[in-house]
């Protein structure tokens, strides 16, 4: 019988699998990936001087204390460093364009940096380069409850902007993992997608305007407020995505749902990965109206999340894991169509078992599980983390196939993700990095991936860990129009540089 009380979570030890987990320090991204340095000034007393002048001499907003300078030069998962000298923290566009046209003038490279959660190294110099922090950026500018938009500066929190838009009954159209940490110019710098994807869309359809600071320092007002302008081209499209390599994004205009007054969330244990797809079939027939996320684990995926976090499965050990959550306006409407789903699905065997609750507090503690999964990346030694779309009824097929083929090469390789929308997040984890094994596993990936046509960045960005990627998955003629773009906007190749492109 379908349990429709909901189970706590409790806690649980280590399985017996074990999981050796250590504190590490990365090594230099330069002397890992054994990359040359390209042809920039390196930071002298005159740059430094001019930096201060701007910002002000007191220690807080242009930082060089080597101590503090570590947080800023390693990425979240402790796989990259670099050893950028000062970090500039602007507080308004002008700042962050007086520093951007020295920074171009001087030959300078430049790194911007958000909330530094992304999953692809783009965020933290590889060599030297002037890290340009957006976290003082963070500032509200406007919000309209009648047109559904706000304007904000680009370094606000995704989690604060949301918490302040509940006040007014409205939300981002965005959820991610690291929403405590992860910035709004970082999300749209990325494109990122997150968890309610398959209700909301990823950011390129909900940001209506821009302004963004060229490589030359000159600010590109592209901040309308309106869904609909089809007066000209496009032009803040070419930075969503751009991963401040074409300029750097300073203030955004978002459209902002109406916040959902209900919602539910259901944890499913499922037998094998061809009912997981019956499932999501039914999923879609018995609720697309109120679906705002369908999240899929396999049974080794949730291990991991109970070794390093020591959340557990609600209703015991099962093969595969649906996450489904729906949200709405009726309270009665929908907790009624979900347990309709529900009690069917059971009925016929799609499920094996299951929780569903509408408490906020529980439902937060069911996505815990989902969410908090990739917080035993970071002590653990290398993760090579593939974001890969392809058609859904693949999904496993792929994870299974890799462990196959890597065999006793890695330490554990495992897969979760968001089925509605066709995303899988592929993990191949070992002690240290090894070249050789990065090489095998993209050959693998890239063989399987790219007949479906399908993608090896989904949602992460290429950064400075993929970027080899960018020539092999698009055409000629579109790499090329992207590389003539960057030239075209940052022809001294001072912002960003060794990122996404090659």
């Amino acid at each position: 019988m379908l349990l429709k009380q909901f189970l706590r979570i409790g806690l649980v030890g280590f399985s017996k699998k074990s999981c050796r987990s250590f504190t590490k320090q990365p090594d230099f991204t330069k002397n890992t990936y054994q990359i040359e340095r390209g042809f920039y000034n390196y930071l002298q007393e005159p740059h430094l001087n001019y930096f201060k002048k701007i910002l002000g001499d007191d220690g807080n907003r242009v930082i060089t204390d080597e101590s503090l300078l570590e947080h800023y030069n390693i990425d979240w998962f402790k796989n990259v460093k670099g050893s950028s000298k000062v970090v500039l923290k602007p507080k308004t566009t002008e700042e962050v364009s007086k520093i951007v046209s020295y920074c171009n003038a001087n030959k300078l490279a430049v790194c911007t940096q958000g909330g530094n959660t992304g999953y692809s190294a783009g965020a933290v110099p590889v060599f030297d380069e002037v890290i340009l922090s957006m976290e003082l950026m963070n500032q509200i500018l406007d919000i309209d409850v009648n047109s559904g938009n706000v304007v904000c500066q680009s370094g606000i929190v995704l989690e604060n902007l949301d918490n302040i838009l509940a006040e007014k009954g409205m939300m981002v159209p965005l959820d991610l993992g690291a929403k405590g940490s992860c910035q709004i110019g970082g999300n749209v710098a990325t494109n990122a997608g997150g968890l309610r994807l398959v209700r909301y869309g990823n950011m390129h359809g909900n940001v209506l305007g821009l302004e963004v600071v060229k490589a030359n320092g000159e600010v590109l007002d592209c901040l309308k407020v309106v869904r609909k302008d089809n007066s000209g081209l496009h032009i803040k499209n070419l930075f969503i995505g751009s991963e401040g390599t074409l300029g750097i994004i300073t203030k955004v205009a978002l459209r902002c749902p109406i916040r959902p007054k209900t919602q539910h969330v259901a944890f499913l244990g499922l037998q094998n990965y061809e009912k997981v797809l019956k499932t999501l079939r039914k999923c879609r027939q018995d609720l697309d109206e109120i679906i705002s996320a369908i999240e899929v684990m396999d049974s080794l995926s949730l291990e991991w999340g109970e070794q390093h976090t020591k959340l557990s499965s609600p209703i015991g050990r099962y093969p595969y894991y649906l996450l489904i959550e729906t949200s709405g306006s009726n309270e009665q409407h929908d907790e009624a169509k979900i347990q309709g789903f529900l009690e069917s699905a059971l009925n016929g065997h799609y499920i094996l078992n299951g929780v569903v609750t509408g408490e906020p507090s529980k439902v937060k503690s069911l996505w815990a599980i989902r969410e908090r999964l990739p917080e035993g990346f970071k002590n653990h030694g290398w993760v090579g983390m593939y974001d890969l779309s392809m058609p859904t009824d693949q999904f496993y097929n792929v994870v299974d196939e890799l462990r196959t083929y890597l065999k006793n090469s890695a330490d554990y390789v495992f897969g979760f993700g968001h089925l509605g929308d066709g995303n899988l997040h592929l993990h191949v984890i070992t002690k240290k990095y090894d070249k050789r094994l990065e090489t095998d596993v993209e050959k693998f990936l890239m063989d399987k991936i790219l007949p479906m046509k399908g993608s090896m960045s989904s949602e992460h960005g290429l950064g400075f860990i993929k970027r080899k990627y960018l020539p092999a998955v698009n055409s000629s003629e579109s790499y090329h129009f992207m590389t003539d773009l960057k030239k075209l906007l940052d022809p001294n190749r001072i912002l960003n540089p060794y990122k996404v492109f090659p």
